[in-house]
């Protein structure tokens, strides 16, 4: 599995910051004026219009009765959809290593990469519908694929957003939230920004606070790694946080339940096998090699997904 190399400083150096932030609310500004018609002017006040309802709210789409889900086997039993794991999207540096390249993609070949998904017919999903044709066997477009980025990286937003929206495609954004708004040689998406892509059709989801292995949590890991950063990314789209990625891939069956129960849909792991009692909590996904052609992916995604 891959290793971020800031990853061992970041939680003493952004501990502080964070916890000044808080969690804050992302509300949208409504008029509390209400004009009433004159009594003046019967006409007028014949012809104005009602306030219009409340709007409802959206419904969950994996509010699936339990009597309705797949079991486990079906689940493991239906193809699985290719669903490809991006993280930085930059040209690469002097300084970076090689085992920086492997997931660093140039932006240029990043290009390449969804110009040959858009020109092999592939149709990106996001995770409600990966959800609905795990559980049901809900239909899914010709050719689905999911992209998906780790972290919250700023060249995610101004780089690759730009380009999956110019193939009409979308993504889920798993974001790691002591990193937020955070600027300098790795800057990363600020709320703002955040919630602009949820607001753009793409989804948001969870990715720890800061980045620490599933495998090795206690106490109240729980509660910091995994309960706050959702709270505080639904107060930043308003929308629910319903998918979870796991660091560097790796999880344990300890950590399935503790998911579920925090209400989890889903939950995405690298290219392990998946778990045989709960596979919606192992999904499996492939990092797009830094140094792959758009040829190698696709031979890549073909190879790793049956």
């Amino acid at each position: 599995m891959l290793t971020r190399q800031y990853l061992p400083l970041v939680t003493n150096l952004f501990l502080s910051a964070c916890v000044a932030a808080g969690l804050a609310g992302c509300q949208s500004k409504g008029s509390d004026t209400n004009e009433a018609a004159t009594t003046d002017h019967p006409v007028a006040a014949a012809e104005a219009k009602p306030a219009a309802p409340a709007a409802s709210p959206a419904p969950d789409p994996t509010a699936i009765p339990a009597g309705k889900i797949a079991d486990a086997a079906t689940i493991l039993a239906r193809p699985q959809v290719p669903i490809l794991c991006y993280h930085q999207i930059r040209d690469w540096r002097p300084k970076d290593s090689k085992t920086a390249r492997d997931y660093i993609i140039p932006t240029a070949a990043f290009q390449e990469q969804m110009q040959m998904l858009a020109d092999s017919g592939y149709h990106t999903i996001l995770p409600d519908q990966l959800y609905a044709y795990l559980t049901t066997g809900a239909p899914l477009p010709p050719k689905p694929v999911m992209l998906t980025f780790d972290d919250g990286d700023l060249d995610q937003y101004e780089t690759a957003t730009p380009i999956l929206e110019k193939h009409g495609f979308k993504g889920t954004f798993f974001i790691m939230t002591v990193a937020i708004g955070r600027r300098g040689k790795q800057p990363y998406m600020d709320k703002t920004q955040i919630k602009d892509l949820s607001d753009r059709g793409h989804v948001i989801g969870a990715h720890t606070w800061d980045h620490h292995n599933v495998k090795k949590y206690q106490g109240d890991d729980w509660k910091t790694q995994i309960d706050e950063p959702n709270a505080k990314l639904q107060s930043i789209t308003g929308k629910p946080v319903r998918y979870f990625a796991y660091p560097f891939g790796l999880w344990n069956k300890a950590a399935l339940p503790e998911l579920q129960k925090r209400g989890y849909a889903a939950a995405f792991t690298l290219a392990d096998k998946r778990d045989d009692q709960m596979p919606l909590y192992t999904v499996r996904r492939i990092i797009a090699g830094g140094q792959w052609s758009a040829r190698t992916l696709h031979r890549n995604m073909v190879g790793s997904f049956d």
